[in-house]
């Protein structure tokens, strides 16, 4: 039951999405406890330290500087003010602040020098750190490793196949490329998808499989519920019912017995009681705080009532992996190679999401 398998199927994960609800969560719980402390959730605070402006056409993204959204931008975040907010979320309870930047690949320069420090200055707070800036180079993740990352976030967002009818300008072979150029470091893997966003069961099971069979598995896997955003290509979707997030979240879990299975977007739609049976079905990790880069998300003080309700306790940092050295600019081993690497442009279009960019010119 808890052996850790490379080798999934996709029909394999069909079956087990598609189980009697009861027999999927009973499975789903039993392995949860053979690998984790079922009362125990790391907490982590999500920071939009570059917000807007990117050049991709992700269908649901609206920070993508192509749809017309009310989104309001901000230029890179200071190192002073992002120490302040990961004080701010420190003594709210999160273990990890993880920076977003709304950038399509990592550039060597001034500005990825400032994330640098803003990893330094994070880890040096005894909090993990992670970073999701888009591809990155070998060299770029050794460089953040060395200032004390803790994980890197690189979302597959759905099955290969499907990947298609959402994103054009980059390849889904890009995200596992980047994938495998942090897995060079010390740095961990956070690696998940969003469910609602037009997919069949089928996409679903691909999406795992595509994280099931890395070897290493992600350390951790955040399953996000579309958050539909005016003016986005999505902007229609139903929303995902409960039902689909606990199947989604029992089924990561069997597949992937020692990941953080982590409830990411959507959360605001969710009860109480939803959220107690994806914990029930084997996630142990949130994102807390009034916003998930530039979507809602519930209320921290909120969160801690519900924890204190269901009985459960914030994961204290470096439980999961001894905290990173961080090592100064200065004393640095890898220096920026000023690289400009051929990152993938798949050339195809995709209609809805066309649609939307000429929508309110």
């Amino acid at each position: 039951m808890s052996e850790i398998r490379h080798n999934w199927t996709k029909e394999e994960i069909i079956a087990i999405y598609n189980k009697p609800l009861m027999d999927l969560l009973f499975e789903a719980a039993s392995i949860h406890r053979l690998h984790h402390d079922p009362n125990v959730v790391q907490v982590s605070t999500l920071l939009s330290i570059k917000t807007g402006g990117c050049p991709e056409d992700c269908g649901y993204c609206p920070q993508a500087a192509r749809y017309h959204t009310d989104i309001e931008g901000n230029d890179l975040m200071s190192v002073n003010q992002v120490k302040a907010q990961a004080l701010r979320a420190k003594a709210s309870g999160s273990s990890r602040v993880c920076m977003g930047a709304a950038w399509r690949n990592v550039k060597d320069g001034p500005e990825f020098d400032q994330v640098l420090e803003m990893v330094r200055t994070i880890n040096k707070l005894d909090m993990e750190v992670c970073c999701t800036l888009g591809m990155l180079t070998e060299n770029q993740a050794q460089r953040l490793a060395e200032a004390g990352l803790y994980a890197y976030n690189h979302n597959l967002d759905t099955s290969e196949e499907y990947y298609k009818e959402v994103i054009s300008t980059r390849g889904f072979e890009d995200r596992i490329q980047t994938i495998e150029n942090v897995r060079k470091t010390n740095v961990t893997v956070c690696s998940g998808g969003i469910i609602g966003m037009g997919e069949s069961v089928e996409d679903r099971a691909g999406m795992l499989v595509a994280l099931a069979t890395l070897d290493p598995q992600p350390e951790s896997v955040p399953i996000n519920a579309l958050v539909a955003v005016e003016g986005t290509p999505m902007e229609n979707e139903k929303p995902v019912e409960i039902w689909e997030m606990i199947r989604m979240v029992a089924t990561t879990r069997i597949v992937m017995p020692e990941t953080q299975v982590r409830l990411s977007a959507g959360r605001t739609e969710m009860s109480r009681e939803g959220q107690a049976m994806c914990f029930f079905a084997g996630a142990n990790s949130i994102f807390a705080g009034d916003k998930l880069l530039t979507t809602p998300n519930p209320d921290v003080n909120e969160d801690m009532k519900m924890f204190e309700l269901l009985g459960l306790q914030p994961q204290k940092p470096f439980i999961k992996l001894m905290q990173p050295k961080t090592i100064e600019a200065e004393d640095s081993q890898f220096q920026p190679l000023g690289e400009k690497p051929k990152w993938s442009r798949p050339g195809h279009s995709i209609e809805r999401n066309v649609k939307a960019s000429i929508k309110g010119k």
